[in-house]
This record gives C-alpha cells, structure tokens and sequence, in this order.
C-alpha cells in the first residue's frame, strides 16, 4: 500500500513487497547507498565511508554466495536494501548468516526495515541457516530497535552490538510464503515499471511538443 504520491508503503500492516535483486541492479544499489548521510553511511557500516569504499563493496556483492533484499518506490529507486550474507560454514556448527540493512531517511516509520528482515529470515529459514545475526555500533538505534521487535538476543560490548535470532526449520509454509512474496514483489516491480515507463512517454512529449502537420 503507498501515500498519495506512490512513494512510501503505508503503515496500514498491508505487505511491503520486498524483491530479491541480482547483478544487474548494481547500480540502483550504489546510487541507494551514495543517497546515505554520512552518519547513515557509519551506522550502516560501522565506520565513516566515503564514496569510493561503498563504489568497492557494490562492486565485490557476490549474488551466488549471499541474497539483497529491497523495497523499491515509484520511481524503481531503492527505499531501503538488506544485505543477507552467508557466514563460513563451521565444523559442528549451526549455519549462520548476517543482515545488514539501510532504509532511506524519507521511508523510515513506514514498515520497510520490519519487511526487509522478514523476508530475510524467511529466506534464510529456507536455506538451512539456523542463526540470523547482526553485528552494529550500540548507538545505532533504530537497528536495535528492529532487532530487539524481532525477538533478537542483544549482547553489548565496547561500543558494540550483537543480536542474534534463532530460526526454527523451513516448513510448507515458510516456501509457500517465500514463493508468494517473491510473486508480490516482482509484480509490483513490474506495475511500477510500466508507469514509469508511461510517464516517460508522457514526460518526453510534454516536453518536446506535439509535433507540428
């Protein structure tokens, strides 16, 4: 569900579509990330981040190994992006994965971050990953806050913050909710790309004129 302008999910408790991405959203990602404060990029990242590390990270997200989230706008610009990676398998070891996430100041209050970590844990319930894990700066408030409304176990040292959440096993009913998300999420993609498309259109003959008999 949106505002008025199409831009922002609504808190109505409506689904936030969240789309799994591949390789080729690359650069929705970095311009989602180059659109971060400063003090979003630390709390994101755990330290100051100029352009060109975040230009490298984008560059090095391996979509064989990990999964990226988003919620997209009307405009197909990234409102807030989770990045789920696969930790090293370790002997007699629960598999484990982290989540990171970053919603655009303008989304927050409206159900992006609760959606983006669902979807992740849905996701990760359904790759065998048995431990979700977030590893933050204590201050980072609204992660904490995300965290600690999914159930999390938060441990607090030296600046620090980690949470971790312990995911029962895949059901029927965990594929059938991953499958149906993903259908959700990539018709509203597509919906929002024949608008924009059309707007376009509209936008370039607007702006070009009726051509003349």
């Amino acid at each position: 569900m949106y505002t008025k302008n199409g831009d922002l999910p609504s808190p109505s408790g409506l689904a936030v579509p969240v789309r799994e991405l591949n390789a080729g959203h690359r650069a929705a990602i970095l311009e989602h990330f180059l659109l971060l404060e400063e003090e979003d990029r630390r709390l994101r990242f755990g330290t100051q981040t100029p352009d060109e590390v975040i230009e490298h990270y984008v560059e090095n997200l391996n979509f064989d190994h990990d999964s990226v989230f988003a919620v997209f706008d009307a405009d197909l610009k990234i409102l807030g992006l989770a990045h789920l990676a696969y930790l090293p398998a370790q002997k007699n070891q629960a598999l484990a994965a982290e989540f990171g996430v970053s919603v655009l100041e303008h989304a927050r209050g409206h159900g992006v971050g609760t959606a983006l970590l669902d979807r992740a844990a849905t996701h990760s319930r359904n790759t065998r990953v048995e431990t979700l894990y977030v590893h933050c700066l204590a201050n980072n408030k609204s992660m904490m806050s995300l965290a600690q409304k999914a159930g999390m176990r938060v441990e607090f040292a030296y600046g620090d913050a980690d949470a971790y959440l312990k995911l029962d096993p895949a059901t029927s009913a965990t594929l059938v909710t991953e499958v149906a998300n993903a259908q959700w999420a990539n018709f509203d993609y597509a919906l929002k790309s024949n608008l924009k498309n059309t707007n376009d259109i509209w936008q370039w003959f607007l702006s070009h004129g009726v051509a003349k008999v």
